[in-house]
């Protein structure tokens, strides 16, 4: 027993020193244990925090030299580019001096990627990025600059030499005009050359010279339209208005399409009755009931009689006939489709009056121009039925119903507009169709969305 309290003693001892030389540094210090490990865990986090930090700024000048690297490979690409194009130009016309700066400044630019290249694969760091790429999007601008003044420059050549070009073609086109008429006047003189209307026989006659005469008609038509639209616009007529109360609920893709309507009006007008002899039915010319119009054939002597008319009234100007020939059928036809197109009520409106109604009543058209137009589109309209009824299957007209389907065969479309819809539909017919024999001649339609009931 002896010998062991010794070492009890001796090893409580040396706890208690150890104990108390713990509790001693914690005076000192004024720390106690718990806060000490607060503190410990503390700086632990802030020296996380200080190393999260350099590692975004490592990151972030990462970032910042890739971009200037970047930006300079595109500054030097654009810089070759615009070297390029500056040799490009610089061809035609030659200049040795544009071209050596042009091939300099290529192989300089190469030079510099190639730099380029070896600064990537050596990883070595710009010491200023910002200051590279602030330089290289001025070398950049001033690439593209450079590049559009050579498109100016060649764009430039390129307008001169056309311009130069269409003044040469102008020249030669005067040139040729000017040939032109002295041949076709020494052909009129030596009697060679002549309107294939002009000696056209009844043997000969086709739908070629039907449709060039149509032509004809429909431009006649149109003139008539221009001038009587104008009258409305100078009387402070509601357009729109007119234009609706002939077709209603029409939708027009432009404004200028409303004329079309008002050559519907004219034309439905002036080619009502087309198919009957002189426009209305007469007994020296009846068909019979029990007869097919597909069978139907016109007799050598009507034939006759209307390609005589149609010769006779051609050479001659309207007014001149009617003033030679007042009591004709073209004279009656012309009184009853006036008095049809100019109702009282916009005669008055145009005119502030109806003498020129009553003039026309009876059988005297004035100088006016409404009026000149008038019979130049009745004189045209008239003989296209002259010459309908010339042929030996007659011709035979025909209109297509608002709402109907567009189809090319029949139809050709004045607006190019309506043929963008899915399925184009008719709103109404501008100029009616024909049919001789086994030729159609296809109608002017205006296709529009609100063209009529769906079916």
């Amino acid at each position: 027993m002896e010998t062991v309290k010794p070492v009890v003693v001796a090893h409580k001892g040396k706890f208690i020193r150890t104990f108390a030389k713990v509790l001693n540094i914690h005076k000192l210090t004024g720390v106690a244990p718990e806060e000490e490990m607060k503190k410990t865990k503390f700086d632990s986090e802030n020296v996380k925090l200080s190393q999260s930090f350099y590692k975004l700024e490592e990151e972030y000048e990462r970032t910042l030299t890739l971009e200037a690297l970047l930006a300079k490979l595109f500054a030097t690409v654009s810089s070759i580019k615009a070297g390029y194009a500056q040799l490009q130009h610089s061809q035609s016309p030659y200049d040795a001096i544009g071209i050596q700066k042009a091939d300099n400044l290529v192989v300089s630019e190469l030079k510099t990627l190639s730099e380029l290249k070896q600064c990537f694969l050596k990883k070595q760091i710009d010491p200023n990025p910002e200051r590279t790429l602030v330089l290289a999007e001025i070398q950049e601008l001033r690439s593209l600059l450079k590049t559009y003044e050579i498109m100016g420059k060649k764009l430039e050549c390129q307008y001169k030499l056309k311009d130069s070009e269409t003044e040469f073609l102008r020249e030669k086109l005067e040139y040729l005009t000017k040939q032109n008429k002295l041949t076709e006047k020494r052909l009129n003189q030596s009697g060679q050359l002549c309107n294939p209307l002009e000696n056209l026989h009844l043997s000969a006659l086709n739908p070629t010279h039907f449709v060039a005469y149509l032509q004809h008609t429909v431009k006649s038509i149109r003139g008539f339209v221009k001038l009587m639209v104008e009258q409305m616009k100078l009387a402070k007529w509601d357009i729109s208005m007119a234009v609706n109360s002939i077709q209603p609920g029409v939708f027009y893709y432009k404004q200028d399409h409303k004329c079309y309507t008002f050559e519907h009006f004219v034309s439905s007008v002036m080619f009502e009755a087309f198919h009957l002899p002189h426009f209305s039915t007469s007994r020296s010319f009846k068909k019979k009931e029990k007869q097919s119009k597909t069978e139907e054939k016109q007799s050598e002597t009507e034939r006759e009689v209307f390609f005589e008319r149609f010769t006779e009234l051609r050479s001659m100007k309207a007014k001149d006939y009617l003033k030679a020939r007042p009591k004709s059928r073209f004279a009656r036809f012309c009184r009853i489709k006036f008095l049809q197109l100019i109702h009282p009520k916009m005669e008055e409106a145009f005119f502030g009056h109806l003498h020129l109604r009553n003039q026309v009543s009876a059988g005297e058209f004035p100088e006016t121009s409404l009026c000149c137009g008038f019979l130049e589109m009745a004189k045209r309209v008239w003989l296209l039925h002259c010459l309908a009824m010339s042929f030996e299957r007659e011709a035979e007209i025909f209109r297509v119903p608002k709402g109907c389907r567009f189809s090319e065969v029949y139809m050709r479309s004045v607006a190019e507009e309506g043929l963008e819809e899915a399925e184009p539909r008719v709103a109404f017919t501008v100029v009616p169709g024909f049919k001789i024999g086994k030729t159609t001649i296809q109608c002017e339609v205006y296709l529009s969305d609100g063209g009529g009931p769906r079916g």
